[in-house]
């Protein structure tokens, strides 16, 4: 019978340390995944803020391109203003042209019977001389005209080059523009695709990280189911360290073999009202863990809530918790020293990985335990 009762708790005390090794697995996955969770998040507001600029730049584009199409069309305005100012010129300085050889032909078709006319309509040798000078006058004066005609013409075939050259370089701009628009777009459209993914890896992780944990909290409520159908809820194990003290504060710290800090005092989390009561330090099954301090053992044994865990009065109305141990190795009403082993890491009770969840309270209200560390 006792030997049949042996194999019995062998078997038990097998799932349990199978279960511990599953959910220590799981652990590990499911800090892959938180990680990975968030370099997700960070690849994706860094993808979001590119977009963000991406469509800034393109309202800039646009916004320049219906600037220069306002001046392209007011340019375009300007050169048919000028066309039309070069025509006229032209007919002008035509005009005096043809006028000029009209007066040119009269004045010396008639020879010097014209002149003859002249001089004995004239009353005087002097009304002679100023008729004379008069007809001298008309002749420099078309010839004037004619000159200033032709530069006029001059000028505005060269504000029409100018006026065309400005035209032909805002064109351009828009060309580059466009295609600056066809970049830009093509961007975003990149940039879409690419959120489009991220967001996808995202959902995936997210169903990934709900399975693992899931799995967890399966192996952790069969672990537990063994642990309390052996009756008590806690195993005593035999320390396998002596005293180990760190640190210069009050406290040595309770488990020097952690791996990082999961966890901090006063962090909110969804699953905790009033804030993180206390420090969490992830590590390996099995890491020693340690009194901080001096005291007597209030309690050690089993809580479905704290798992396998330890409660050690230190006087003066200062007490430290310890919880989510695999197994204990000291016994409640003992009394230890500062950094003897009192447990080993786990992860029983209400735990997602294996960790020591460390608490100090003063009179019965938990403070950051780095004020005695």
């Amino acid at each position: 019978m006792r030997g049949r009762m042996r194999r019995l708790a062998a078997m038990s005390m097998a799932l349990v340390l199978s279960a511990g090794m599953t959910s220590n697995v799981n652990a590990v996955t499911i800090d892959d995944a938180e990680k990975k969770a968030d370099q997700l998040e960070e690849e994706k507001k860094a993808a979001e803020e590119e977009k963000n600029e991406l469509s800034e730049k393109l309202d800039e584009i646009i916004q320049e391109m219906e600037d220069t199409q306002k001046k392209l069309t007011e340019k375009e305005e300007e050169v048919v203003a000028v066309e039309d100012e070069l025509i006229q010129a032209r007919i002008d300085a035509n005009d005096q042209y043809e006028s000029m050889k009209i007066r040119i032909k009269f004045m010396y078709e008639g020879g010097n019977t014209q002149f003859m006319e002249m001089l004995f309509e004239s009353e005087s040798m002097g009304d002679f001389l100023n008729k004379a000078e008069y007809v001298s006058r008309i002749s420099e004066y078309d010839r004037n005209e004619l000159i200033r005609y032709q530069d006029t013409v001059k000028q505005v075939e060269d504000k029409e080059k100018q006026v065309q050259a400005e035209y032909e370089e805002l064109n351009d701009l828009q060309g580059q523009l466009v295609a600056q628009q066809d970049e830009v777009e093509s961007l975003i459209d990149s940039n879409e695709a690419k959120l489009a993914d991220i967001q996808s890896q995202i959902k995936e992780n997210e169903e990934t990280l709900q399975t693992l944990k899931e799995e967890a909290e399966k192996a952790e409520r069969i672990r537990q189911e063994q642990l309390q159908s052996q009756g008590s809820g806690s195993s005593f194990t035999t320390p396998n360290t002596g005293n180990v003290v760190s640190g210069n504060g009050y406290f040595t710290h309770p488990c020097p073999g952690y791996q990082y800090q999961s966890s901090y005092f006063g962090e909110i989390r969804e699953f905790e009202v009033g804030g993180h009561k206390g420090h969490d330090y992830a590590a390996a099954t099995g890491t020693p863990t340690y009194a901080a301090a001096a005291g007597y053992v209030v309690t050690a044994g089993y809580s479905p809530s704290a798992g396998n865990w330890v409660v050690i009065d230190h006087g003066n109305g200062l007490t430290t918790k310890y919880m989510h141990h695999s197994a204990l190795c000291v016994t409640q009403g003992q009394t230890v020293e500062k950094g003897q082993q009192i447990g080993y890491v786990g992860s029983t009770g209400q735990s997602t990985g294996p960790h020591l969840h460390f608490q100090v309270e003063e009179y019965g209200v938990p403070v950051n335990p780095d004020k005695y560390l």
